[in-house]
């Protein structure tokens, strides 16, 4: 599964900023360029743009390099009465993954991934090719994660819509977000159970930097893969949380080098720097090493 740490929105019905997304995203190193470029049809457009930005995002998917980004188009909800004429629109210009908002049972997951699917077979592309991820913005999404995150083989990660969330629970947004800690820990969880990206809420505040800093580093630390963003100055901050530093890397390959040595001699648990290793830790280590290797 390819690397999603920073996911940029972009409105569909701006021609400027899909362009300087695209320019930005051939440009600088891996931690100035996002993992991930999402063409937005949903919050990001006003109805009464809808139908611009469903000429314009299939235009730019067919004349613009995004270099190694991965192309994504986000729709509008199931519940919309929209999503059948952005799926119209855009599958045919072949982004290499949907973007599911708003997704509250594995019903909507399986009809919108039957729908990529019949797109497959009608251009002759590679079945199953084409990603979903889906957002998570509800009570009844939260308590549906399990059945959410099953739902279809297609979907690659979730993440969490928690603005929404929180007018949906009735609760103040702040800073801390202890009011929506529960959900992403819950979707962390799930996430994992099913093999799954988790991808962190968006950081409104998009001036603010180091609470960003904060908030990402939080979120990888709890598990997510990666945090969405709404605005090109947000990406490095969150493509660095989401990297391992050369440090992390260095001491996770010299945990899995002394595990190996040990267990050739027949050894369990063992001490590194004066601190027992035990199992979990070496898959942890294992895991990061194969993250940086993504990268």
């Amino acid at each position: 599964m390819r690397p999603r740490r920073a996911l940029l929105y972009v409105p569909g019905d701006d021609l400027r900023k899909i362009h300087k997304a695209a320019a930005l995203a051939t440009t600088g190193d891996r931690l100035t360029r996002s993992d991930c470029i999402c063409l937005d049809l949903e919050d990001g457009v006003a109805l009464a743009r809808k139908d611009v930005a469903r000429q314009m995002i299939p235009e730019a998917l067919h004349t613009l390099d995004f270099g190694r980004a991965e192309r994504l188009v986000r729709v509008n909800a199931a519940s919309s009465g929209l999503q059948a004429a952005d799926l119209a629109a855009v599958l045919p210009a072949h982004p290499q993954g949907i973007i599911l908002p708003k997704a509250e049972t594995p019903q909507e997951i399986s009809e919108i991934s039957q729908a990529i699917a019949a797109a497959e077979t009608r251009y002759g592309w590679p079945a199953g090719e084409m990603a979903l991820i889906a957002i998570v913005e509800s009570a009844k999404a939260i308590l549906n994660l399990a059945q959410i995150a099953a739902a279809s083989p297609r979907l690659q990660a979730i993440a969490l819509g928690a603005e929404d969330l929180a007018a949906d629970l009735g609760a103040v947004r702040s800073l801390a977000g202890w009011e929506v800690f529960f959900a992403r820990s819950a979707l962390v969880l799930h996430a994992a159970a099913q093999d799954l990206q988790a991808i962190d809420m968006v950081y409104v505040d998009f001036k603010d930097l180091p609470g960003l800093e904060r908030e990402a580093q939080q979120a990888a630390d709890m598990g997510f893969s990666g945090k969405q963003a709404i605005h090109p100055a947000q990406v490095e901050a969150v493509q660095r949380a989401f990297t391992p530093s050369p440090e992390a890397r260095e001491h996770a390959r010299r945990l899995v080098q002394a595990y190996e040595q040990h267990l050739a001699a027949g050894k369990g648990v063992f001490a590194l720097d004066g601190k027992m290793v035990e199992a979990p830790m070496i898959q942890a280590a294992r895991r990061l090493l194969a993250r940086s290797e993504e990268y």
